[in-house]
């Protein structure tokens, strides 16, 4: 089934829907370089708002299957790619990648020049775009796409974040259901392990499972858990998540998380490393076409280490005085992660967690770990 994929400056590229019809959607197209993890790119919340285009050319040939969720559905706008496969081939497979974005309702396109539309969002920057099936005009698409707002001044995280405090269960491997007492307190299941009050604000999966690994027991919690609530649960430490949109929109939870890093061990990946930023005074910028894949080379500036990173923000920090910047994106020079010289804060720009990127940094989760536990003897 035909469909036009049009940008907001005009540029117009045509392919097949393998999702079936597509009146109309849009978002801010961006593209990622990763060879595999398409689908934990899919189940991802911080792709909530953005239609993204995968650079490799084939994408679906090891199909679909529950370990490698990272949440409950699928979060992106509309997936393009040159070309699906529809008849995976892995032992692991439960479910072609066609009938699982058609379960989630959401869009998949397939024969465009993926290599077009990088080097044009490269040259250009990401932009907004629309794509249908039933509208052939590509000036109609392109004057649609003007009309949707800019990832700039977009709060998605409550699209995505949960409504109500829940508990990981390490053995299922997802969300459970718990129970706040009445005055605000938390009975914490495992009084032997470290108590750490995980804020999702969309939180990936694999984050949870890699918390739960070190010996932590995790209860999570929406956005908008106060500071006050914090301290009623007596956690020993503070974690803050990935998720979506512009953090400069996230004011009333900026201000929160200022008391809490006055109180609790706390670290941040993703959002929740731009979020601590904003916290203790710095500020966000948009980049250019964003990083989106799993081969960013990072820096550690404290051992000169070079990490191979999987990344996925279009916003970066602008770091305030007094921390310590602890890691560098070779490829622009941002910064990938900071600390405090004196208070138990640390935080990164790039994803430690990555189930099906590299896994040079997981080791991020054991220094929080050792943070907590060298604060706690004090």
């Amino acid at each position: 089934m035909k469909a036009l994929l049009v940008l907001e400056d005009g540029f117009t590229l045509q392919g097949r829907s393998f999702t079936g019809p597509v009146e109309l959607t849009g978002g801010e197209v961006i593209f990622n370089t990763s060879m595999t993890g398409y689908q934990e790119v899919l189940t991802d919340p911080s792709y909530a708002g953005q239609m993204v285009c995968l650079t490799y050319p084939l994408i679906g040939n090891y199909g679909i299957n529950e370990e490698d969720m990272e949440s409950d559905r699928v979060h992106l706008s509309a997936l393009l790619v040159k070309e699906c496969c529809k008849h995976p081939s892995n032992w692991r497979s439960a479910e072609s990648l066609p009938d699982f974005l058609i379960r989630m309702n959401v869009p998949g396109i397939e024969g465009l020049d993926t290599r077009a539309l990088t080097l044009h969002l490269r040259r250009y920057g990401a932009m907004r775009g629309c794509i249908s099936t039933s509208i052939s005009d590509p000036a109609e698409l392109a004057e649609r796409a003007k009309q949707l707002p800019t990832m700039e001044g977009q709060n998605l995280v409550y699209r995505v974040a949960p409504a109500r405090p829940y508990r990981w269960d390490e053995r299922a491997g997802r969300p459970s259901h718990c129970q706040l007492a009445s005055d605000g307190t938390y009975l914490w299941p495992d009084e032997k392990k470290l108590r750490v009050l995980v804020y999702d604000f969309g939180i990936k999966w694999n984050i949870l499972r890699l918390l739960a690994k070190q010996g932590m027991e995790l209860l999570v919690v929406p956005p908008s858990f106060t500071f006050e609530q914090a301290c009623k649960v007596s956690p020993d430490a503070v974690f803050l998540s990935n998720g979506p949109g512009d953090p400069a929109t996230l004011k009333k939870e900026i201000a929160e998380i200022a008391k809490l890093a006055e109180h609790f061990p706390i670290a941040g990946i993703c959002l929740g490393h731009q979020l601590l930023g904003h916290a203790l005074g710095g500020t966000t910028m948009k980049l250019k076409f964003g990083h989106h894949g799993v081969n960013h080379p990072v820096k550690d500036l404290r051992t000169g280490r070079i990490y191979i990173t999987s990344q996925n923000h279009g916003f970066c920090v602008v770091p305030p005085a007094g921390i310590e910047a602890r890691f560098v994106n070779l490829n622009d020079g941002t910064l990938e992660g900071f600390c405090h010289p004196q208070k138990p804060i640390m935080a990164v720009q790039h994803h430690p967690e990555a189930a099906a990127g590299p896994r040079d940094a997981q080791d991020f989760f054991q220094e929080f770990k050792d943070m907590i536990i060298s604060h706690l003897s004090r």
